[in-house]
C-alpha cells in the first residue's frame, strides 16, 4: 500500500515538474525571445499579402513598429507635412528588415538619421514586405500612392528579378505569414523551429518572369514621374555573386536589367561591385540573401550619396 502511494506521489511529482517545465519555456519563449507575439499579415488580391497595420512587437531583442499604412515606419499623415523631405523606400525583405533588424537599424531608419543634418524636417518610409516584388510593391503603389514623397527608392536584390506572381494563399497557411497571433509562444517555437513546415502553392505565372517584372519597375518609374517625383533603382547582390559564384541566371537577369535602366534612363545603383572590395564581405550577408547590420550601414550611405547626387 505504502508502495503503490509512493508510486503516485512520484507520479504527480513528474508531472508537476514537467509542468513547470513548460511553463518556464513558455514565460522564456515569450518574454525574452518574444514568440507568441509574431507580426500579422493580410491577404490582398493585388498586392498578394501586406502586413496588418498598426502592430508593434519586439523578436529577440529587436523592436518591430508597423505602421497605419502597412509600412515599417513610425504613424505619418497621408499628406506630407509642409517643408518636409519625404522619401518613400520600396522594398522586400531587406529593407523592411524583418524581425532580425530593430526599427532603429532598418536600411530607412539609418538613411533618414544620414539626412537629418541636411533638412529642417525628414522622413524616410519603409514601404516593404517578406518576398515582395516589383508586381507586389508596383500593387502597392497603385492602392496608397506615392504620400507626396519628392522621392521614391525600389531597392531590389538579384533574385527579384525572377520574383513570381503576388500570392495571397500564404496567408494563414505558411508559418512565415501568420494571419493571427498562437495562443501559446511554445505553438510559434514548434511550428518556427522544430516542424518547420511552410506552405508552398506557387500560382501559375506564365511568360518571361523577368520581362514582366521589369515592365513592372518601369509602371512604378511612370507613377513616379506622374507625380513629380524623382525616381531612383537600386540593387543588392546575393552572395554567391559577391563570391564569384553567380548561376548563369544571375548574370543574365543583372544584364537585361542593365539594359533596362539604360533605354529608362534610371538613376541606378548597383551594389555588386561595392560588396565585392569589402574586406570581408561574407560580414555583409546573414544568409544567401538578406544583409547584416553592417550591410545596412553600406547600403544606407550609398542611397545617401545617390540622393545627394540627384535630388536637387
Amino acid at each position: 500500500m505504502l508502495l503503490q502511494i509512493d508510486i503516485v506521489r512520484l507520479g504527480f511529482s513528474i508531472i508537476a515538474a514537467f509542468a513547470g517545465f513548460l511553463i518556464l519555456l513558455e514565460l522564456v519563449s515569450r518574454w525574452f525571445l518574444g514568440l507568441g507575439n509574431p507580426l500579422i499579415y493580410r491577404a490582398d488580391d493585388a498586392m498578394g499579402y501586406v502586413l496588418a497595420p498598426n502592430q508593434r512587437s519586439r523578436r529577440f531583442s529587436n523592436r518591430v513598429e508597423i505602421n497605419e499604412y502597412s509600412m515599417r515606419s513610425r504613424s505619418i499623415s497621408r499628406e506630407r507635412p509642409t517643408d518636409t523631405l519625404r522619401i518613400l523606400l520600396l522594398g522586400d525583405s531587406i529593407v523592411n528588415g524583418a524581425w532580425w533588424t530593430d526599427q532603429d537599424q532598418t536600411i530607412s531608419s539609418l538613411l533618414e538619421k544620414q539626412l537629418q543634418p541636411h533638412y529642417q524636417k525628414i522622413e524616410v518610409l519603409n514601404a516593404s514586405a517578406n518576398s515582395w516584388g516589383p508586381r507586389n510593391q508596383l500593387a502597392y503603389l497603385k492602392h496608397h500612392g506615392t504620400f507626396g514623397a519628392q522621392i521614391v527608392i525600389l531597392l531590389m536584390n538579384t533574385d527579384d528579378l525572377a520574383s513570381g506572381i503576388p500570392n495571397s494563399q500564404i496567408v494563414g497557411k505558411d508559418w512565415n505569414y501568420p494571419d493571427h497571433k498562437p495562443f501559446l509562444a511554445l505553438e510559434e517555437l514548434y511550428q518556427r523551429y522544430i516542424q518547420k513546415k511552410a506552405f508552398v502553392n506557387k500560382l501559375p505565372d506564365p511568360g518571361d518572369r523577368i520581362a514582366i517584372n521589369l515592365q513592372a519597375v518601369g509602371e512604378i518609374q511612370t507613377i513616379v514621374k506622374d507625380n513629380d517625383s524623382l525616381f531612383l533603382l537600386a540593387i543588392t547582390p546575393l552572395i554567391r555573386e559577391v563570391q564569384e559564384r553567380p548561376k548563369p541566371f544571375d548574370t543574365k537577369s543583372r544584364e537585361r536589367l542593365a539594359t533596362f535602366v539604360k533605354n529608362q534612363n534610371i538613376s541606378f545603383l548597383d551594389f555588386l561591385p561595392l560588396f565585392m572590395t569589402d574586406d570581408a564581405p561574407a560580414t555583409l550577408y546573414r544568409d544567401n540573401i538578406h544583409i547584416t547590420s553592417k550591410g545596412n550601414e553600406i547600403v544606407s550611405g550609398e542611397l545617401y550619396k545617390l540622393i545627394q547626387e540627384n535630388y536637387r
